[in-house]
């Protein structure tokens, strides 16, 4: 992953991601590790593995292929 690509991730989909995950019902695994995403995000010297990446985009595609109601600036 290059690091505009996490910068990207991790500044604009990524709260999405959390918000998601977060809804009551979800998944306990991938809101332990949309939380862990969102912490070691904050350390600059940061790199997801491979593995890490993997998960990341695809958590991001569900987004995307779930999210029926586009975000609105204002409400």
């Amino acid at each position: 992953m290059t690091e505009r690509e996490l910068d990207e991730i991790l500044t604009i989909y990524w709260p999405r991601v959390l918000r998601r995950v977060m809804a009551p019902g979800g998944d306990q695994w991938a809101r332990g590790f949309a939380r862990s995403i969102a912490r070691h995000g904050k350390r600059p010297d940061w790199n997801p593995s491979p593995k890490q990446a993997w998960l990341m985009r695809r958590m991001v595609q569900e987004l995307f292929e779930t999210d029926d109601e586009p975000e609105l600036i204002e409400r």
